[in-house]
């Protein structure tokens, strides 16, 4: 199988980092594990950029001992904002794809991915819009192709546990959840800088855990209510929020209401032990849940660097017996997850549609689109009450 990958970044290569990101290192062990992968086609905007990420992509390589073709586009010198068309003109069935650009171009490039009849996992959000998501939704069953969304805490073993003992019935019936998620000032200030205007951080970060209810619940959005402080990045140029506070009030199935609060920043000090600060409880009639999802056992502090405490279960390199590298987590997990679903569909074990339900495909992440968009609203409305009307 062929994979074209439409984005270089952070999460793609690890851009800006030492690091290596988490889509390269999970093709490269779907490699390892014996699955047929013919050629990567990596592409960007910026052909410079697009030769450091083939750098990149050569020394995962050499670190792990899986080799595979790589190609990199645009071909020519300078900005091609279009060039991911021409990588898709060059690709050869069969294939799948994998959006990761910045959120307002998620609808017009997994458009002509789906077009191209590939199997699409795009990036978190879906799109800002539920115009946006239905259009995907739409254009997705017309080709019958498999789209679904990097939403990859529903890997997290933290978060399954939560699932499984709410579907078990141990909460009974849900009153309220709370969620505080932040990142550093380098995340909007530098990483992003060039589009973080056209985001926000409920929008970029907050959007995982709004998928979490509804993974976790199964239950609908009905109305959002947000509101937000604009002040360091501000001064630093940026019109954008530094941190967002947001209710949804929840329905489920049973035609229980209950209320998420969700608290988002993006403005923590460099100096943090890790990159996300994230917790996460859960309260019912029955029980009690809280994670401390930042916090995960293992602290690290050297002679020369500030105090880490690392996340061993998202995304990390660990030393083989061969002195080789391999990835494990649930950020790997997930995408692995993908490409065999992908595989399966191609051998014809199943159709995309039997993935609805367990798996966050584009219907699913119509909810979280929802609550974002309402979210947005509420913002610019005076922090007004939104309210849906979504099928579940």
């Amino acid at each position: 199988m062929n994979i074209i990958i439409i984005g270089t970044g952070m999460y793609v290569t690890g851009r800006g980092t030492g690091e290596y990101g988490t889509i390269l290192p999970a093709i490269t062990e779907w490699k390892r594990s014996g699955k047929p992968l013919s050629k990567v086609l990596l592409v960007g905007t910026n052909r410079k950029h697009s030769l450091e990420a083939l750098q990149k992509a050569k020394t995962l390589q050499t670190i792990t001992g899986v080799q595979y073709d790589i190609e990199v586009f645009p071909k020519k010198d300078g900005i091609d904002d279009k060039a991911y068309l021409d990588a898709l003109s060059c690709l050869k069935e069969p294939a799948c794809a994998f959006v990761a650009v910045p959120d307002h171009l998620h609808c017009e490039v997994a458009t002509a991915c789906i077009k191209r009849s590939l199997h699409t996992l795009v990036v978190k959000p879906l799109t800002p819009t539920v115009e946006e998501a239905e259009k995907l939704i739409s254009l997705a069953k017309k080709n019958n192709v498999y789209g679904a969304v990097e939403f990859h805490k529903r890997w997290d073993r933290q978060n399954r546990i939560l699932r499984d003992d709410y579907q078990a019935g141990k909460f009974g019936i849900p009153l309220y959840t709370w969620t505080e998620y932040s990142q550093r000032k380098s995340i909007p200030s530098q990483t992003f800088r060039t589009w973080v205007e056209q985001s926000n951080i409920l929008q970029y970060l907050g959007v995982h855990y709004v998928d979490i209810i509804r993974y976790v619940t199964e239950a609908v959005p009905v109305k959002v209510m947000a509101c937000g402080q604009k002040e360091w990045l501000k001064e630093q140029g940026l019109d954008v929020h530094d941190s967002i506070q947001c209710l949804v009030e929840w329905r489920t199935r049973e035609c229980h209401h209950f209320i998420q609060t969700l608290l988002v920043n993006w403005i923590d000090s460099e100096q943090s032990s890790a990159m996300s600060d994230q917790k996460l409880k859960f309260v019912g009639t029955l029980g009690r849940y809280e994670g401390n999802q930042k916090e995960r056992g293992v602290r690290l502090l050297y002679e020369d660097q500030k105090l880490e405490e690392p996340n061993p279960d998202f995304c990390r390199p660990y030393q083989r017996c061969d002195q080789t590298l391999e990835w494990e987590g649930y950020g790997i997990h997930s995408i692995i997850t993908f490409l065999d679903d992908v595989s399966s569909i191609y051998e014809n074990r199943i159709q995309p549609a039997q993935l609805e339900g367990s798996r966050p495909t584009f219907s699913e992440a119509l909810y979280s689109t929802a609550v974002i968009e309402a979210a947005c609203k509420s913002l610019q409305n005076l922090s007004s009450w939104q309210h849906m009307a979504l099928a579940g």
